[in-house]
């Protein structure tokens, strides 16, 4: 395995680079146009049965139980079917109530601080258009609440269930150890009844053009590009940890095996949620694409420096139908999907509950994510904002935030803190 490294350098010539990739995989791949035309076929009959899933009210998403989880006694036929559609929801992760303290627990931490009187705007447009006298994603890191879920047994099995769904060795590599994750700290979401906010437009995060110019990324999907795209897996983490996205303002350091929330309060899929397509193949649709003969030469269907994946109907009209809701969560419950999935959250107008959510992914041990999680170290002992978020610092002199008598062992070893 290469070193991780912090950064990977941009092309100086964006258009030329990508110019040359687009010719060198067309060469490796052969007749690009009849292996796409297997792919899509593929999409467009997994996108069919979602649907008809989904007329029939039947459940699209995986259902997990955690007392399986904890048990050990998840059914074969569940994992088969995450395995499938690369995303599961995890019922009460959580018991309620304790996920309903939290929540007045996150709200009082704000109030006492003044966080919304003192909140200067958004520090991207990443999420939408949202207010800058009261947002709907707050940059908070360090609360108590979130320091607490993140380090909770019931999380921990959790992530170590969802990173055991991946095939972590392979050809005499170990890319990541499933047992152990690593803290990777993100924000909260607060929706007020009554809030309306723009969603965001269907995409994938975790790199753009890197996906095609990264040459860790192209290993990652050496089976496509080799023109044997039946072999394919999106379980197999070969590579996967070697990857570097370019510096910005939408980068991730670490390698998520699932990306993830959990929720404070109850929500309906009517609620402005997260929606998916869930399948964990339609990567290899994505990444085909752009070598068809109508996409200009220097064009990845959109994609751009800086920015994540787009995914639209122009370029990609096989996924249209297969796009949806999660299902009615209640507080404790936890949803995931693989890195690769393609997900947006849909406009609300008008909530009628509050709809409040942590962002918490699973992040598996490796030495890419112990890396950031030696540089994170240090901005939570400060109460900073994480590495890979705009440096706001919302934090460093709030009252009540967490510091380190607020971790277990557990959580020491998780924030790479177990010699400090």
């Amino acid at each position: 395995m290469t070193t991780f490294q912090q950064h990977t350098t941009v092309p100086e010539d964006i258009a030329a680079a990508i110019r040359e990739v687009k010719a060198e995989l067309r060469r490796g791949i052969g007749d690009v146009a009849d292996v796409f035309a297997e792919v899509e076929e593929e999409m467009r009959r997994e996108a069919a049965d979602i649907a008809a899933t989904r007329e029939r009210g039947e459940e699209v998403f995986p259902i997990v139980r955690f007392e399986d989880i904890a048990d050990g006694t998840v059914p074969d036929a569940t994992r088969e079917a995450i395995h499938r559609r690369g995303c599961a929801v995890v019922r009460r992760t959580f018991p309620r109530d304790q996920a309903e303290r939290w929540d007045a627990d996150v709200a009082g931490y704000l109030d006492r601080n003044a966080f919304l009187e003192n909140y200067r705007g958004p520090a991207d447009s990443f999420f939408g258009t949202l207010s800058s006298s009261r947002p709907q994603i707050y940059p908070i890191y360090w609360s108590r609440p979130q320091i607490q879920a993140r380090q909770h047994e019931n999380m921990a099995a959790t992530r170590r269930f969802m990173n055991g769904l991946w095939r972590h060795e392979s050809g005499g590599v170990t890319w990541f150890d499933p047992a152990r994750d690593v803290n990777y700290a993100d924000r909260i979401r607060r929706r007020r009844p009554g809030d309306s906010s723009s969603g965001l437009s269907a995409h994938i995060d975790s790199g753009s053009i890197e996906r095609w110019l990264h040459p860790a990324y192209r290993r990652v999907f050496r089976h496509l590009y080799s023109g044997d795209w039946r072999s394919y897996d999106p379980w197999d983490a070969a590579h996967r940890t070697e990857v570097e996205e370019y510096p910005s303002t939408q980068m991730c350091s670490v390698f998520r095996s699932f990306q993830g929330w959990t929720a404070l309060s109850e929500m309906r899929p009517t609620d402005g949620v997260l929606h998916v397509v869930p399948i964990a193949r339609a990567a290899a649709y994505l990444m085909l694409r752009p070598l068809l003969d109508d996409v200009a030469e220097d064009d990845l269907c959109g994609a751009t420096l800086g920015r994540t994946l787009p995914v639209t109907d122009r370029w990609h009209p096989a996924l249209a139908e297969a796009h949806t809701p999660i299902p009615a969560m209640e507080p404790g419950d936890t949803v995931w999907w693989h890195t690769d999935l393609v997900h947006s959250v849909a406009d609300v107008n008008g909530m009628t509950r509050w709809g409040n959510v942590m962002y918490i992914a699973a992040a598996p041990g490796c030495p890419k994510n112990d890396a950031y999680a030696q540089r994170q170290a240090e901005t939570f002992l400060r109460a900073g904002s994480p590495p890979d978020f705009a440096g706001e610092d919302y934090e460093t002199h709030y009252e009540g935030r967490a510091t380190t008598v607020d971790l277990t062992p557990l959580g020491r070893r998780q924030m790479g803190l177990e010699s400090r």
